[in-house]
């Protein structure tokens, strides 16, 4: 199951359609707060989530997932990149760090790097 995470419905929406395409299970929520109320974030294999979000913030929500005991492999998008925060999420232990708009060959490939992390 593959969780996307973010509050633009045009961008969670776009990235759904690529997920679905590629034959993926997939939930899709406006908010981490939305996310951490459902019943999928214990069956959740790779979480997708914008970086900037209302209430808790997309890093907020991945440290507090870990904190919990749940190592989920994500990848963070976000329409306002910058270096600092790239840098946080990479060492905290993202998958990747894209910038929206972001193409499905490379969405792709970091679906595949989560796989791989979500069975070691």
């Amino acid at each position: 199951m593959i969780s996307i995470v973010d509050d633009d419905e045009c961008a969670r929406e776009a990235t759904a359609g690529v997920i679905r395409s590629l034959g993926y299970a997939l939930a899709t929520y406006a908010s981490a707060e939305d996310f951490l109320s459902s019943d999928h974030v214990r069956n959740t294999s790779c979480l997708i989530s914008d970086v900037h979000l209302p209430g808790l913030s997309g890093l907020e929500l991945y440290q507090h997932l870990r904190a919990n005991g749940f190592v989920v492999p994500t990848i963070f998008v976000t329409g306002c990149p910058d270096e600092t925060t790239r840098t946080q999420a990479l060492a905290a232990g993202a998958v990747a760090f894209l910038s929206k708009p972001f193409g499905k060959r490379v969405l792709l490939d970091c679906l595949k790097v989560a796989s791989l992390r979500h069975h070691v």
